[in-house]
């Protein structure tokens, strides 16, 4: 039963882990950019949420709703800003500007927000909910509901709307998308907003359960790397089941081995995958599913 019960609370985290994972698989499949500011937008839905929650007031749903909007224009901005000047660059020059976007942002955060780590009040009761001898606190309960909900909204606007299937169009094949009528600055604009506001849910999702200060960005960064690689490239489902494997993972490794260790957890694993298969759970060139 105990074994149960961490894996229960691993994919609870891991859900919040797939929204960032599968953010940066868009971004990264569809717009070619190597996004290392990937986990300041994390921090950003984070401290948003802080700030209309914990300084503002504003009920706590609607500041999450808040937060992800907020962090979805500061994607725009950057889109427009910074990335579409660079879109004829090469690779290392994109790569060292995301980068220093990434310091960037991690400087402002402590400019506005100070060095110190703040918490985040659950506005739910800290009372656990048992079920078959298993114990769920509410906001972790939360966390995977929404989780869900942001998965499948995220899986029907790509299968179903207009945009998702310019999406996966742009992603197999640009000069064809373009040919066809697609509007490709458009196109990445969203993705970019769309990848930046799923990063964002996450940070909104797991700000009131872990710390928040300007560096957790950092970490968060790595995860969502090591999840793009193993569930592969451009895949989405391999986005969500390698988020939820990599929760899974890191909380047996906290309760059975050491809890210093349980980021490194998602490293081995990411090793052991690629041994077997160098294209991740799902990489398969040229398709977004």
């Amino acid at each position: 039963m105990i074994f149960i019960q961490y894996v229960i609370n691993g994919l609870i985290i891991g859900g919040a882990y797939a929204l960032i994972g599968i953010g940066l698989t868009l971004i990264l499949g569809i717009m070619k950019v190597v996004n290392f500011a990937h986990g300041e937008m994390y921090m950003l839905g984070a401290y948003f949420l802080f700030t209309f929650f914990s300084k503002l007031g504003i009920p706590f749903l609607l500041s999450m709703l808040l937060a992800i909007l907020a962090v979805m224009a500061i994607g725009f901005v950057f889109e427009k800003g910074i990335l579409k000047p660079l879109r004829r660059r090469s690779i290392d020059t994109v790569m060292l500007s995301m980068i220093g976007l990434s310091m960037f942002m991690q400087n402002i955060a402590m400019l506005i927000w100070s060095p110190v780590p703040e918490s985040i009040n659950s506005p739910l009761t800290m009372t656990t909910v048992t079920l078959g001898g298993l114990y769920f606190l509410p906001q972790r309960i939360l966390v995977i509901c929404f989780a869900i909900l942001l998965v499948l909204l995220t899986h029907l606007l790509l299968k179903k709307t207009k945009i998702g299937k310019a999406m996966r169009a742009t992603f197999q094949d640009l000069e064809a998308a373009s040919l066809m009528g697609i509007k490709i600055d458009r196109i990445y604009s969203f993705t970019f907003m769309l990848g930046a506001g799923l990063a964002a849910a996450s940070g909104a999702l797991l700000g009131p359960i872990f710390n928040v200060h300007p560096y957790i960005g950092n970490l968060a960064n790595l995860k969502a790397f090591v999840i793009v690689i193993i569930g592969g490239l451009g895949s989405f489902a391999g986005a969500v089941t390698a988020g939820l494997l990599l929760g899974v993972f890191e909380s047996l490794g906290a309760a059975y081995v050491s809890s210093g260790y349980q980021d490194a957890v998602g490293f081995i694993l990411l090793i052991l995958i690629l041994i077997k298969r160098p294209t991740g759970l799902f990489g398969k060139v040229g398709q977004m599913r």
